[in-house]
């Protein structure tokens, strides 16, 4: 199974929360910056963000990339991840309704959110989300 974990993470939290997922999935957490992949070769993606401003994502690098992609996960299994600091992971439903109505297979059900540093039993669910989302 092809698959990739690409976030973007300002103070760390959510890049550990990717690290944690790419270690479940046996696959490399890659900033979306990095990624240079194509997301139409891709089985399975994992993505992180956390909330930015009024609970959305970070805008100037990883809205415009989900954006991009948006119209090519259909079908593909989605897992998403990512961390906040106040608020109550609006977000997360309104990124879950997204990768839901462009027909893709979100992992899980849903995505795991961490207030602010994620707890080792978050980093324990994020690998457990990497796990599934490789089989």
């Amino acid at each position: 199974m092809a698959a990739a974990v690409i976030y973007w993470s300002g103070t760390g939290n959510t890049e550990a929360m990717a690290k944690a997922v790419a270690e479940g999935a046996g696959a490399e957490a890659v900033s979306v910056s990095d990624f240079k992949g194509d997301i139409a070769s891709l089985n399975a993606v994992a993505l992180g963000c956390p909330a930015m401003g009024d609970e959305e994502l970070e805008d100037s690098e990883f809205e415009p990339f989900f954006t991009g992609i948006e119209g090519s996960i259909s079908g593909k299994k989605i897992a998403l991840f990512g961390s906040y600091d106040w608020g109550d992971g609006q977000w997360m439903r309104t990124w879950e309704d997204r990768v839901k109505a462009a027909g893709a297979e979100l992992v899980n059900g849903a995505g795991i959110i961490a207030n602010l540093e994620p707890s080792e039993d978050i980093l324990t669910q994020c690998k457990e989300l990497g796990k599934t989302l490789a089989e």
